[in-house]
């Protein structure tokens, strides 16, 4: 199965507790900053690695993740 997951730059807090869920390592701390003064995470789209397995929605305690199957 193919997943995708798109992170909301504004809700995100920069905990990185969805860094450490992602069992294929496809998230990764951003260099630049939100309106909020956090830098958010972001998804490596390299390849067809994300299989949707929503830990690291579930992780996120502010909700800024959500995930896509194909």
């Amino acid at each position: 199965m193919k997943g995708h997951i798109t992170i909301d730059r504004e809700l995100c807090k920069e905990c990185h507790l969805c860094i450490h869920a992602c069992k294929k390592g496809l998230i990764a701390p951003s260099n630049e900053y939100n309106s909020r003064g956090y830098r958010p995470v972001c998804f490596k789209e390299e390849g067809d690695e994300c299989t949707g397995c929503t830990l690291c929605a579930i992780t996120c305690p502010d909700i800024a993740i959500e995930v896509y199957r194909e």
